[in-house]
């Protein structure tokens, strides 16, 4: 199964163009939303968790990220604790996922592809880029949040200059018309090398 790990910074589309991906006839597998769920269903994963940071991780609505949140910002040895027993958890999880997948390629949706290690699971990797600007504005607009706040969001993850340097391919989302038009380009692309 060919695979293609999709990554950006906040705002800069990859959920957009994930969709557009999926809707071409790609398997799209989304890391975050996948990790909240084994966070929130795996018992090793839970037993692991509680021992790391606590019984407060889980009451009785189930994972407290509240408290999870709490624990890790700001506290760099307690983030990586925490990625060190999900990111294999994800990892393995993509895995069976994606050997279950009929579609002609999968897709691994990884806002920090490159910090977890994620690279090494896909055959290709593409970044998203857009303009700070313009990343700043449709994150406010989504979240409701203030542009300070979404400012030092974006100051804690990779830089799309580094994004560049790292992935395989870059694609720029200006405007979604012209971003349909470049996504059925990539699509041709990926199917054609999952076929060499």
């Amino acid at each position: 199964m060919y695979k293609v790990g999709v990554t950006g910074g906040i705002g800069s589309g990859k959920s957009t163009v994930c969709e557009l991906l999926k809707a071409c006839g790609a398997a799209v597998y989304d890391s975050d939303s996948r990790a909240k769920h084994l966070m929130a269903t795996d018992e090793s994963l839970r037993e692991q968790l509680i021992a790391a940071f606590g019984e407060g991780c889980y009451n009785a609505e189930g994972l407290d990220r509240a408290y999870l949140a709490q624990r890790v910002f700001g506290d760099k040895e307690a983030l990586e604790r925490l990625n060190s027993i999900v990111h294999p958890a994800v990892r393995a999880d993509f895995r069976e996922w994606a050997e279950a997948q009929r579609a002609s390629y999968v897709v691994l949706e990884s806002a920090i592809l490159f910090e977890a290690g994620f690279e090494n699971e896909v055959d290709t990797t593409l970044a998203v880029l857009a303009p700070l600007s313009e990343r700043v504005k449709r994150t406010m607009e989504r979240d409701g949040a203030d542009r300070e706040s979404v400012m030092r969001r974006i100051e804690h993850q990779m830089s799309d200059e580094e994004l560049h340097s790292r992935a395989k391919r870059t694609i720029v989302n200006l405007r979604r018309d012209y971003l349909e038009s470049d996504i059925e380009q990539l699509h041709k692309m990926f199917i054609y090398e999952s076929q060499r």
